[in-house]
């Protein structure tokens, strides 16, 4: 059955018009064809994609011409949405725009919020900037998450998700992903501490961070599978910016003390730093009392004393994600590619042998 026959009668004929229209303009907008047609901005994209995807439209910056146009194709623009842009993420949008400017396209960047319920009406004001793909790290622990990924799925457009895999439509395909293998960043920080002669290793994480639940199973495999001693400290506690947080590292520090628990990995570097002035405050010293190393490596070099980190790939994550739109645009038909990326492990000065061994 030919892409033809397998259209509605709809979409056949607004297709069909959406060709006619472009017989006699010569290249349009999709804000121009949402008003001819009728239709959504998400359908006509639908629509274009298709039609492209066949050879019988070109896409332009900001919509689309016939094949045979003498009009010079622009520059491609890329929707990018972050959860922050003071923290982990503007290293990320780095990296994309430095990918981007490589391949002669450009980024056109959003913050969102972690506190965001719904990612929708930010998505939406971005789809207004006539994009060519959407790079986007949505909130996964909202209740409109699977909605959003649906209505992702449904734009037209490639869509790149970043630090974040998930499923749409009946079948749940998966959509294209670069992440950081954040559970073997945790395994590498454990068996660093291992090598060191540590038998019980902890992990403090940030109770609202959704890198937590993947460096808390790397951390539970390498724990058991370097034979270390697993009644140690694992707890949650809340931001270092908050009231509450100094009292729930005083109650880290007492189990990890009371249990000889002798070493700790903390996600992320302000509330290791944070438990590290705990221990001064406490005349605890670092590395000797206490070896700590940090998860994220933001700032935790720049401490003192420097501290010993686990490093996600950030500006990789954001070059990645721009290669693997470049790579959907020039072959819409390829299969759905999800990119994972090694962190690095960072040793410096909040790490040693325990006390006495």
């Amino acid at each position: 059955m030919s892409a033809s026959e397998q259209r509605g009668p709809l979409q056949a004929a607004r297709q069909a018009r959406l060709l006619e229209a472009l017989q006699r303009d010569g290249v349009l907008r999709v804000s121009d064809l949402t008003e001819t047609l009728g239709s959504s901005a998400v359908t006509i994209r639908r629509d274009i994609a298709q039609l492209a995807a066949e050879g019988l439209v070109r896409r332009v910056h900001g919509g689309v011409t016939l094949p045979g146009s003498s009009e010079a194709p622009a520059s491609r623009a890329l929707g990018m949405l972050v959860p922050s842009l003071d923290y982990y993420w503007p290293h990320v949008a780095q990296g994309a725009e430095e990918a981007a400017r490589e391949l002669d396209m450009r980024v056109v960047l959003r913050g969102s919020s972690y506190e965001t319920e719904n990612d929708r009406p930010q998505l939406a004001r971005l789809l207004d900037q006539q994009l060519d793909a959407l790079i986007v790290a949505p909130r996964m622990d909202a209740p409109t998450a699977q909605a959003t990924i649906e209505w992702l799925a449904g734009t037209g457009l490639p869509v790149v998700l970043l630090e974040r895999t998930a499923a749409a439509g009946p079948h749940h395909a998966l959509l294209e992903s670069v992440v950081t293998d954040h559970a073997l960043g945790a395994a590498m920080a454990v068996r660093h501490l291992a090598s060191l002669g540590h038998r019980k290793v902890g992990l403090v994480l940030n109770e609202n961070s959704p890198t937590g639940p993947h460096v808390h199973r790397g951390w539970l495999e390498a724990v058991a599978d370097c034979g270390l001693d697993p009644a140690t400290v694992d707890v949650r506690v809340p931001d270092a910016r908050l009231p509450e947080s100094a009292a729930a590292l005083d109650a880290v520090l007492d189990q990890a003390l009371s249990g000889g628990t002798s070493a700790l990995l903390v996600h992320a570097d302000a509330e290791a730093i944070a438990l590290v002035q705990r221990c001064e405050e406490r005349h605890l010293t670092i590395p000797g009392d206490l070896s700590v190393i940090a998860y994220d490596d933001e700032v935790a070099g720049m401490f003192s004393p420097p501290l010993t980190a686990v490093r996600p790939p950030r500006r990789s994550i954001g070059r990645a994600a721009v290669r693997l739109v470049a790579d959907r645009l020039a072959d819409p038909d390829r299969p759905t590619h999800r990119v994972v990326i090694s962190p690095a492990l960072r040793i410096r000065g909040s790490s040693a042998p325990p006390a006495g061994s």
